[in-house]
């Protein structure tokens, strides 16, 4: 083992497996140790690292590497390396909030507050929450982390109606939480709709990709048995989010 390969805390491994190619025991390999050693963002070693310590070619190593890369495990940044991908988190399309989608998921959801006012809200806003264009509502907009890296912004408009002094709260947290435990109007249900978005400058540095990435768009109006809170849109990484449903026929 050299000493480079001993920075990196390489498994020990002999690619002796007679029944398969040599770049699929790598792969393997390396597909074991970016989930039990490395985390998301890590630095894959370089290619002359590997190939030195597992003893095989520069054509082995690439060709396992693509393979990760190809299943969503490693991701590569052009001129920078190989890091390991996040795993996307992936909404079922039921009714609950970001952070209970991420502790689902075993990701440690934070945000960070982008802008927190109480102002007149847009047009669509003021007739989904049936007030006039003059009234005050509490206007929220978030990025939201998972590990601490970024999955989404949110940025969202609630009903002074129903919560007053919102920002008064914890609003780092589960916004959706304190609706119900401190408003007493936890969200029942709601009208999603989903679109595709390319990211401008701003919305591509908060979620650190390039300006022009596809991003997915959801707007949700959210209700508290019929009574109109929520309006949110968000805009979230399509390589940290899936949607995934199950669909009958009619």
């Amino acid at each position: 083992m050299t000493a480079s390969s001993d920075a990196y805390s390489l498994p020990v491994r002999a690619l002796n497996d007679a029944t398969k190619p040599k770049h699929a025991q790598l792969r393997e390999i390396l597909e074991e140790y970016c989930t039990s050693t490395l985390q998301a963002g890590d630095m894959l070693p370089g290619e002359r690292i590997l190939e030195d310590h597992f003893g095989v070619s520069r054509i082995t190593v690439r060709r396992a590497i693509g393979d990760l890369v190809a299943s969503g495990v490693l991701k590569r940044a052009r001129g920078k390396g190989t890091f390991v991908a996040p795993s996307p988190l992936v909404s079922r399309l039921h009714l609950a909030s970001f952070s209970q989608e991420m502790e689902a998921q075993q990701l440690a959801s934070s945000s960070k507050i982008l802008l927190s006012a109480r102002a007149c809200a847009p047009e669509e806003v003021c007739v989904f929450f049936g007030s006039e264009p003059s009234r005050f509502h509490t206007h929220l907009r978030r990025l939201r982390l998972g590990n601490g890296l970024p999955y989404a912004i949110d940025d969202a408009w609630y009903n002074s109606a129903y919560v007053p002094d919102l920002l008064e709260n914890d609003v780092y947290n589960s916004v959706y939480a304190i609706l119900g435990t401190e408003y007493g109007v936890p969200i029942t249900d709601a009208i999603q709709t989903a679109t595709a978005v390319a990211a401008d400058e701003e919305c591509a540095a908060l979620l650190d990709v390039t300006p022009g990435t596809a991003l997915l768009k959801i707007v949700r109006q959210s209700q508290s048995n019929g009574r109109p809170v929520e309006c949110c849109s968000s805009l979230y990484r399509t390589d940290r989010y899936t949607l995934k449903t199950q669909v009958t026929r009619a």
